[in-house]
């Protein structure tokens, strides 16, 4: 088949969790057979220049790079905010250079499916029926308002917990305007799916989770630590500075209190100046971003992922398991990823137990060698890269030629 995949972000580099679902799949859709194009955006934030694309992956992918300012600007965010009932979120994507790109690419090639990653490529869905007869599947990372709602939900702050409202409305209308406008519907867990098909969705769906290629995972325990207390993640999104400064204050004072000789490494990019000012003086060793991710996981033993809130699978998690790494979560931080509690993963959902988790697994070796082996193996069984993709080319081909 010819796929033609949009994004929103650039996916190369693969550093969060958005970006390694759209570029593991794509690679493994070629690895099976299937022609496929990016056409992305090159936002500020994620800005890539075609050169910096390696020759490995430019091979195996076109890539169509169209430049986006989608920076916030206060001034836009009023304007949106008083007038206008889109969110801000998607409004902010809503592009003609990129339309007249995708226009220009859908002339130019005779396209058998194109993949939208993400719900906020869906005001391209008219521009694609209007130039080409693919079929065109949602893939969808996540369900956003659900996000906005549990942040609203825990947010403190007044005026914030109002704007937080607002989004989670707008973005759930936004959702139902372009429901069932789509073929074909590809949501990365099963719990996603069934939340699509309460809110009216009637099109053919296949779970599509993201992919492990074992290649790019080897667990290497050389210099790893023991307990090497961790975090990586996206410092720029909202669930994860929540759940950190929950985590923090809540579990990590009292544990380097109890135990001064552990320590706790964070690291990730484009953290806010207000946030990395929290992070300070909380006797925690900041690494902002790094460089190999792999090799910072392999470094250490036990990864923290303590979120609030969110939606869809969080990657870091599943990466951190096939490194063979222990990890503490919510049971937020694990849905849609079919783990077992005390077997491959650590969860709790308060302080106090989140604390004894902790407390438990630092102090005993054997229980994290257990889990590190039963977390490689659910991950080896459940995401191998090629098997998923497969599955998903099948599914298009038989709802395409039916």
């Amino acid at each position: 088949m010819r796929i033609l995949i949009l994004t929103n972000k650039m996916p190369y580099p693969p550093r969060d969790g958005g970006s390694i679902a759209s570029l593991a799949l794509s690679e493994a859709l070629t690895d099976v057979g299937n022609q496929v194009t990016i056409l992305s955006m090159n936002t500020n934030k994620h800005f890539v220049r075609q050169d910096e694309l390696p020759a490995k992956l430019t091979q195996k992918i076109k890539f169509i790079i169209v430049p986006i300012n989608t920076d916030i600007s206060f001034n836009e965010l009023l304007t949106n905010l008083l007038f206008s009932k889109k969110p801000y979120n998607a409004e902010r994507f809503i592009s003609d250079n990129y339309k007249t790109e995708l226009e220009k690419e859908l002339k130019s090639e005779n396209y058998d499916l194109v993949q939208l990653e993400g719900l906020y490529l869906c005001p391209y869905i008219d521009t694609i029926r209007q130039n080409s007869n693919a079929k065109i599947a949602l893939r969808s990372h996540n369900i956003e308002h659900e996000i906005w709602q549990r942040a609203a939900t825990n947010e403190k702050n007044l005026v914030k917990k109002g704007y937080k409202n607002i989004l989670k409305k707008r973005i759930k209308n936004f959702k139902l305007d372009y429901l069932n406008k789509y073929d074909f519907l590809v949501p990365i867990t099963e719990r996603d799916g069934k939340k699509y098909s309460n809110l009216g969705n009637i099109k053919p769906i296949h779970v599509t989770p993201p992919g492990i290629d074992g290649i790019n995972y080897i667990k290497d325990d050389t210099n790893s630590k023991f307990p090497g207390i961790f975090h990586i993640g996206a410092l720029d999104w909202i669930p994860n500075q929540e759940g950190l400064r929950w985590f923090i204050d809540n579990v990590w004072i009292k544990f380097k209190k109890n135990y001064p000789q552990f320590e706790f490494y964070l690291a990730g990019r484009n953290a806010p100046k207000r946030f990395e000012k929290y992070l300070a003086d909380k006797q925690i060793v900041y690494l902002g971003e790094i460089e190999n991710a792999n090799k910072f996981i392999n470094e250490n033993s036990i990864m923290i992922v303590p979120l609030l809130s969110g939606s869809g699978m969080r990657i870091k998690i599943i990466e951190g398991m096939v490194l063979g790494k222990s990890i503490i979560t919510t049971s937020i931080g694990a849905e849609g990823i079919p783990t077992t509690d005390g077997e491959n993963i650590l969860i709790a959902d308060n302080p106090q137990t989140f604390y004894e988790n902790l407390e438990r697994i630092c102090l005993n070796i054997e229980l994290h060698k257990k889990i590190s082996s039963n977390a490689i193996e659910f991950v080896n069984t459940n995401f191998d890269n090629i098997n998923i993709a497969k599955n998903l080319t099948e599914f298009y081909k038989n709802n395409i030629n039916a």
